[in-house]
């Protein structure tokens, strides 16, 4: 097989690493904005149950009764929101750690095929070389043969 058909091979291989790996990063990206909205959304749950202990202590001054309910509800709905998202955030949590295991499995997968590939073509480079240094050789030996051919027929 030659240099040539290797180098197009290895640069095909290549070129399907780097689709994968773009791929892989795009998994992983939307892993991750994934688990951000969720934690965004355990954020509000927080903020929400939180709100609704001001109100409960503020009822407590004003002595409102509505109020007291009204923050009850919204401490207590806060509270089960946040509960209902703490599993499906450890689950985006390992989704978004395995799509990153997975990108970066690929990514040196494809670096490892580019130094393959940088080495075949400094392999190919240098055998260029010496096929290019052998023939000056050779050109330059003939030269000397045919000069020391017509001095000894002189």
């Amino acid at each position: 097989m030659s240099h040539m058909a290797i180098s197009r091979g290895m640069r095909r291989l290549l070129g399907v690493l780097e689709a994968q790996e773009e791929r892989y990063r795009a998994e992983m990206e939307t892993a991750l904005a994934d688990l951000k909205t969720l934690e965004r959304a355990l954020d509000a749950a927080w903020d929400r149950a939180r709100e609704g202990r001001r109100l409960v202590w503020a009822s407590a001054i004003s002595n409102e009764l509505t109020e007291r309910l009204t923050g009850l509800e919204e401490a207590r709905g806060g509270a089960r929101q946040a509960e209902s998202l703490r599993p499906r955030i450890a689950d985006a949590e390992a989704k978004a750690r395995t799509r990153r295991q997975e990108f970066l499995s690929k990514r040196t997968e494809r670096r490892q095929a580019e130094l393959v590939m940088e080495r075949a073509e400094a392999m190919g480079a240098m055998m260029a070389g010496r096929r290019g240094q052998r023939a000056l050789d050779d050109w330059y030996l003939g030269k000397l043969r045919q000069s020391e051919n017509m001095d000894r027929e002189k």
